[in-house]
């Protein structure tokens, strides 16, 4: 089963934002978590779904972000002024990299682009949910464990999508928050996601794969359940290594870095079709991936 939808994944977590922008509620009992940051433009979205589904926000005693790029954190400034009490909780390395002046800017310029794209200037402007900075206020790593009312989380480091990925996993449900760390599939297509670095990316995607996981929870276009949490993962790997070699040979031919970004970027739109990422995000990724495959492959 996928769910796509705001709404129970179990009894435990709550999918809330939208399908593209997903953060999930966690439940422990006496006290609940947020996993993910979603983007700025989904907050109307929150708001709405915090009362339609009687949310106690006096229970949310953290927001756990599992990587600090624009789509993962947008939402966070606006939840933690409303929600003081929450801790904003990330991996040591998103810690450093929320703390840099340009890295926030940069932050908040794709955030307001993307809420501008959807036409929600006005209900940001209204509800006030410009993205500003983050403070992250506890850091996490590897062998870390999270604990949230009577639930507790295994902390992995995950780089390979980007330098600060983690991910976490729930033993008592068997769930996997995995955000971009593994990869996406939209409609049917799975995407690979290794932005910052390729071969931590396969290692890191065939890692969690070993996990037992009847639950993943990804941070754009839903969760999966049983079969299908369990089937997503061959199917990323084999994908991953389809686009390596898509990458690999299209840099050979070309020998050129913008032409291969630009032939890439080509390839990816037709693959993907309707995005939530602007045109320039777009070549901003496959500019990433073809970098780090030219410089593996030094090729004269």
């Amino acid at each position: 089963m996928i769910i796509s939808h705001p709404g129970r994944v179990t009894d435990r977590i709550t999918l809330l934002g939208r399908y593209e922008s997903c953060v999930y509620l966690v439940d422990g009992g006496r006290e609940s978590m947020l996993m993910g940051g979603g983007m700025a433009y989904i907050v109307p979205d929150l708001l709405e779904q915090i009362e339609a589904f009687g949310i106690d926000e006096l229970k949310i005693a953290r927001i756990c972000i599992l990587h600090s790029h624009f789509d993962h954190c947008g939402a966070v400034p606006f939840l933690k002024k409303r929600w003081p009490w929450a801790r904003v909780t990330a991996s040591v390395r998103a810690g450093q990299l929320l703390a840099n002046p340009a890295i926030n800017q940069s932050i908040a310029e794709m955030n307001r682009r993307a809420t501008e794209r959807l036409g929600r200037g006005q209900s940001e402007s209204a509800l006030g949910y410009q993205f500003d900075r983050i403070v992250i206020e506890e850091t996490l790593s590897e062998g870390d464990h999270l604990v949230c009312g009577d639930l507790r989380f295994d902390v992995l480091e995950v780089p390979g999508h980007s330098s600060c990925s983690i991910a976490c996993y729930m033993p008592e449900q068997r769930a996997m928050f995995a955000s971009d760390a593994v990869g996406l599939c939209h409609q049917g297509q799975y995407h690979p996601t290794p932005n910052s670095n390729f071969d931590q990316y396969q290692q890191n995607l065939e890692r969690v794969s070993r996990y037992d996981i009847d639950v993943l929870l990804l941070e754009h276009y839903g969760a999966y359940l049983d079969q299908d949490a369990r089937a997503f993962f061959p199917a990323a790997i084999a994908a991953a290594k389809e686009t390596r070699k898509l990458l690999e040979e299209t840099y050979r031919r070309t020998r050129d870095i913008d032409r291969c970004t630009k032939e890439i970027k080509e390839i990816f739109l037709k693959r993907s079709g309707d995005s939530f990422l602007s045109d320039d995000v777009r070549t901003m990724v496959a500019g990433q991936m073809v970098r780090y495959i030219a410089k593996t492959m030094k090729i004269e």
